[in-house]
């Protein structure tokens, strides 16, 4: 059950950029995870508005951990940050710090957009130094997207709409697509919400079963909060589900 967050994460962005001004100082959204039956762990993400040399950014904060039984055996502990550009929607600085049982990694990645490379630290072999890796127009790291994915207005994200995406991740550019398949009224711990389905292709045999193994559902307003992702796994499923969330800028529109 190695990388939970990521599993979190991944499937919820698409590249381009532009401006994110639906974000809440302050949001708050934390998710349930189960693997199969099992209780696994929880994952957290924050926002603040700040500035990052000079220039107005959101800083996004993600947190993933283990739980209960599952922590006695595989303890997880993730943290992901990343200063996003308000104006632009994309990212300036992004931080991957992981401990996945006997796996632990801490990347740190600085953003040149104008010139489409970026600069990337191995902060467990700092002695190594940095380096210079060639980059596409309007990279995305993983919160970055999310965050852009959500600023979309409910015109830009429809059913019928195909997103293609170049994402950031660890050390390695990796292209996904997302489709826009239907509507679906959702049942949640806080009532029933009209949401988006989401159904991202991804690569199976590493890690999923199958090519399109992952479906996510987003609220179908103008926050598109992320409410239930269920992924079928090569070993076992995961499903996370919204388990609270704060300061979300727009009400959301549950019913009973």
């Amino acid at each position: 059950m190695k990388k939970i967050f990521n599993f979190l994460a991944i499937f919820i962005f698409f590249l381009g950029f532009g401006q994110i001004d639906n974000i809440a100082d302050g949001e708050s959204i934390t998710f349930r995870i189960h693997y199969g039956f099992l209780n696994a762990g929880t994952a957290t993400l924050t926002t603040q508005k700040t500035n990052y040399r000079g220039i107005p950014h959101l800083y996004a904060k993600g947190t993933g951990a283990t739980t209960g039984a599952v922590k006695a055996f595989f303890k997880v502990e993730d943290l992901y940050e990343s200063f996003i550009n308000v104006n632009t929607g994309l990212p300036s600085f992004y931080v991957r710090n992981v401990k996945e049982g006997s796996y632990s990694q801490h990347f740190e990645t600085v953003f040149n957009h104008d010139n489409n490379t970026l600069i990337l630290t191995d902060k467990k072999t700092p002695a190594n130094g940095s380096k210079v890796i060639k980059s596409v127009k309007g990279v995305q790291d993983m919160l970055s997207c999310f965050y852009y994915l959500r600023s979309k207005s409910p015109n830009e994200l429809k059913v019928g709409t195909v997103l293609n995406m170049n994402v950031w991740i660890d050390d390695e550019m990796f292209p996904f697509q997302l489709k826009v398949t239907g509507t679906e009224n959702l049942k949640t711990k806080f009532g029933t919400i009209n949401c988006l389905k989401i159904i991202p292709s991804v690569k199976s045999g590493r890690v999923f079963k199958e090519k399109e193994g992952v479906t996510m559902w987003v609220s179908n307003d103008a926050n598109h909060v992320p409410m239930l992702l269920k992924a079928e796994l090569a070993v076992g499923s995961l499903k996370a589900s919204i388990d609270d969330f704060k300061n979300v800028k727009y009400p959301l529109k549950f019913s009973k």
